[in-house]
């Protein structure tokens, strides 16, 4: 995953926030994903409005030196299409 890039959650997915992080359903595909992070939830959120989603992550509270980690995270959300690149 491009930190560097836009992205945004995919328009067919609902968030549910959790005491845990929330849970993220997508309608087209009928996958349900966990975030067991309140920041990523943060940042995933803010996907759409942030201009990159390292800016996404770095509003949300995530450190530079744990931007790789939350970059997998998202990378994987990305594949299974509950997160979709935007034009900036």
């Amino acid at each position: 995953m491009d930190l560097d890039g836009a992205w945004a959650l995919h328009p067919q997915v609902s968030v549910r926030p959790e005491p845990f992080g929330a849970l993220l359903y997508h309608f087209g595909t009928r996958k349900l994903s966990f975030l067991k992070d309140r920041r990523l939830l943060t940042a995933v959120q803010s996907l759409g409005d942030a201009p990159t989603a390292r800016a996404a992550c770095l509003a949300a509270g995530i450190g530079e030196a744990e931007l790789p980690r939350y970059g997998r995270a998202l990378a994987t959300l990305v594949r299974s299409s509950m997160v979709i690149g935007r034009t900036p």
